[in-house]
């Protein structure tokens, strides 16, 4: 009671309590969403916050997207001026920003499709891409803005060709996590990143899946004929026929 009292209160002052993966999106009858460990990239992505409920999936120049029909919500992140935050793009931007959040700053890399292993603590230091090597430029920044150029540098040079060869398959869908990434790499290739899972008594598991596309727009919790997936249905979405266990790989 204490509990609703409060909620009415906060509502009159103008607030409404915060709106998340988990809190948005309930389970289907019979379904127990799948605990994840607290402090772990699961339990990050289920408490991704999310834009009102309604709100448009966009592109970095804010047109609608043509993605749109397919949204069950927008998660609540920016997308940048550029047109470079795409598919693979989104999914290494969640990976980076949890470990940015847990400042675990030298689990921050990633390779280039050439191969070069871009790592956050060399662009920190003030080490600067150039010719496939690093060269000492800047001064030490380990600040937010620097993270998000470091970003943008990934963003310009890695894609799902890249990404695709950095992941570990997954070999059973009982093994299935949240977090996991379906992926494709190809020009052009895809993916998809499990933000949510839930299972039923017999271990039967559905998820949410989240994505960008291109042209960069925002990462959106994607809509099937419900926001939830599973491996046994074909997936009435571009690039559905990824939602498949041969595609699934794991950081």
């Amino acid at each position: 009671m204490k509990y609703l009292i409060a909620i009415v209160l906060l509502a009159c002052l103008g607030f409404t309590p915060a709106d998340n993966i988990t809190s948005r999106f309930k389970t289907p009858a019979g379904y127990q969403r799948v605990a994840t460990t607290p402090g772990s990239f699961g339990a990050y992505l289920q408490s991704l916050p999310l834009l009102p409920a309604g709100t448009r999936t966009k592109t970095y120049k804010g047109n609608i997207a043509a993605t749109d029909p397919y949204t069950a919500a927008v998660v609540d992140m920016s997308i940048g001026s550029q047109d470079l935050q795409q598919c693979a793009d989104a999914v290494m931007r969640l990976r980076a920003e949890y470990l940015f959040k847990k400042q675990n700053f030298q689990a921050i890399s990633f390779n280039f499709t050439n191969g070069f292993k871009c790592d956050f603590g060399h662009y920190a230091n003030g080490y600067r891409y150039s010719n496939n090597r690093w060269v000492l430029k800047s001064k030490k920044d380990y600040s937010y803005a620097s993270f998000m150029r470091y970003m943008t540098l990934v963003f310009s040079y890695a894609g799902t060709l890249s990404l695709q060869k950095e992941l570990k398959p997954v070999a059973t869908a009982g093994g299935m996590q949240v977090g996991d990434v379906f992926i494709r790499g190809g020009s052009p290739g895809h993916c998809f990143i499990v933000v949510d899972m839930a299972e039923d008594a017999s271990h039967k598991k559905i998820f949410l899946l989240a994505q960008s596309f291109m042209p960069a727009q925002n990462i959106q919790v994607l809509l099937n004929d419900s926001p939830w997936f599973s491996l046994a249905q074909t997936a009435n979405i571009p690039y559905g026929d990824l939602v498949d266990l041969k595609y699934l790989k794991r950081f």
